[in-house]
């Protein structure tokens, strides 16, 4: 059973969020600042209703996280990936995507979340670029790597953040 209902309305709130994303980004191949934003400025709040401590606890660095752990994630990711858009590697709202997920995924999972992402993003880039040469157009592939993003965010949700009776009851 879910025994904090803040927590895991945030997270649902989260998964609403990203589903807009991928939708947006299908879409109109861009993912709004204002969404960015929201998942970003809301994620001070996720860290309040999850007890978490400002600075890591316990013998390992990683896990369980701390805020000030999530904020050098979400640095690093930010200054990373700003370097693959400068190169144009990435999209804008893909790197604000991500960074904003760095601020509520703990640094084991996110790494997960980016192995995933390279996954699914892998399998879109194939699917799109089957319907490019099927459709025999002639102009340049556009890939909305946004919706690998937000898929690898769900993915992350339900796999690290959602606990197994809740899943387990919602499937039976």
């Amino acid at each position: 059973m879910l025994d904090d209902p803040i927590k895991y309305g945030l997270l649902a709130a989260l998964a609403i969020a990203l589903i807009i994303a991928a939708i947006t980004d299908l879409k109109s191949r861009k993912i709004a600042n204002w969404l960015n934003g929201s998942i970003a400025l809301s994620a001070p709040v996720f860290w309040w209703s999850s007890g978490m401590p400002f600075l890591p606890q316990g013998a390992t660095f990683f896990e369980p996280t701390s805020i000030v752990m999530q904020f050098a994630l979400a640095i690093v990711v930010l200054l990373l990936l700003t370097i693959l858009f400068a190169m144009k590697a990435m999209g804008g709202g893909d790197v604000k995507l991500l960074a904003a997920l760095a601020l509520w995924i703990a640094p084991v999972a996110y790494l997960q979340l980016l192995v995933m992402m390279a996954l699914l993003g892998g399998v879109l880039t194939l699917g799109f670029g089957f319907w490019h040469i099927m459709r025999r157009q002639r102009d340049k592939l556009s890939i909305p790597y946004g919706v690998a993003i937000s898929l690898a965010g769900l993915w992350t949700i339900g796999t690290f953040y959602m606990p197994a009776s809740a899943i387990a009851g919602a499937a039976g």
